[in-house]
């Protein structure tokens, strides 16, 4: 199975989830920045990668976990997915996350600030603020996600 987590710009929330599925970090306790800054494309992305579905790693039962920044596409990257999954006869095999309704206004004016703007130094505080913030409603995402992925297998 393939899982995609996405959100608008593919560097913290689907991100964090997408650690959170692979055990990347621990669901147990909230992340400092060290950790968030360890997981691979953390505040790292550019305008360069939108639209491109890059790949964290495969879980312990070998289903590949994505990230995808789709800026405004809303639910309707989840559509798109599934609509070429459809196409392909392989609509079983994908579970699109949108991560935006566990995003909340620090991560959003962090994110803009580091990523968009290019003001790292101000913004990723604010962003890791937010992501720690977040974080318990994203092991929740993750959580339901993967009790999902086990029962579309």
């Amino acid at each position: 199975m393939k899982i995609i987590y996405h959100c608008y710009g593919g560097s913290h929330s689907s991100v964090m989830a997408a650690a959170l599925h692979l055990g990347l970090l621990p669901k147990d306790r909230i992340p400092n920045e060290t950790n968030l800054m360890a997981i691979p494309y953390f505040d790292k992305t550019t305008n360069a990668d939108f639209g491109s579905i890059r790949l964290m790693g495969k879980d312990e039962y070998n289903n590949e976990v994505y990230v995808l920044g789709k800026k405004n596409g809303g639910d309707r990257y989840s559509n798109l997915l599934r609509g070429i999954a459809q196409i392909l006869g392989e609509e079983e095999q994908l579970l699109a996350v949108n991560c935006m309704n566990r995003v909340n206004m620090f991560m959003k004016l962090g994110g803009f600030s580091s990523r968009k703007m290019g003001l790292v130094s101000l913004g990723r505080p604010v962003v890791i603020q937010g992501s720690r913030k977040a974080f318990l409603e994203l092991v929740n995402l993750v959580e339901i996600t993967r009790l999902r992925a086990m029962h579309m297998v």
